[in-house]
């Protein structure tokens, strides 16, 4: 080996060394991005437990759920009784006959619960967890009906 390239290499060594010593940067780029949620105002019905008249008064319940903070009203529609309105709902037996009843927002029956926003129905807001509101059940002093099994269908609406 010739001494000049003995040199040569021994020079290089400590270069080559360094280089490979050294880290390699591959740059940054930063940048971001943003999360969102939207959550839309809802509200559901979770249970309506029936009333069931074994005298003349008896109470049942109805549940909902609304997203927090979500207002809305609860009402209860007239029935499907034949002639009924809130303030007279009416059950029907299938051999005939009706009895009259009504739907109370408060237990002393004094406010007939109906469907008109602000005027008989319950408004609340929601809380995100199931709220239970009892609907007071009333039968009135009427002529005696024909015996039999009396029943109706009432339907709750939830507006928000």
């Amino acid at each position: 080996m010739k001494p000049g390239i003995a040199l040569r290499a021994s020079l290089m060594s400590p270069a080559l060394a360094l280089l490979a010593a050294a880290p390699v940067s591959a740059g940054t780029s930063p940048s971001q991005f943003r999360v969102t949620l939207t959550i839309q105002a809802e509200c559901k019905l979770t249970v309506a437990n029936d009333i069931a008249f074994d005298t003349i008064s008896a109470d049942g319940s109805i549940g909902e759920q609304c997203t927090n903070s979500t207002p809305y009203s609860i009402g209860l529609n007239a029935g499907a009784g034949t002639g009924a309105t809130v303030n007279v709902r009416k059950m029907s037996a299938t051999a005939g006959g009706a009895v009259n009843y009504m739907l109370y927002r408060d237990a002393a029956a004094t406010q007939i619960w109906g469907n008109t926003i602000s005027t008989n129905t319950i408004a609340a807001t929601g809380a995100g967890a199931v709220q239970t509101f009892t609907v007071y059940g009333r039968v009135p002093a009427q002529t005696a009906p024909t015996a039999g099994s009396y029943s109706d269908t009432v339907q709750v609406v939830i507006t928000y």
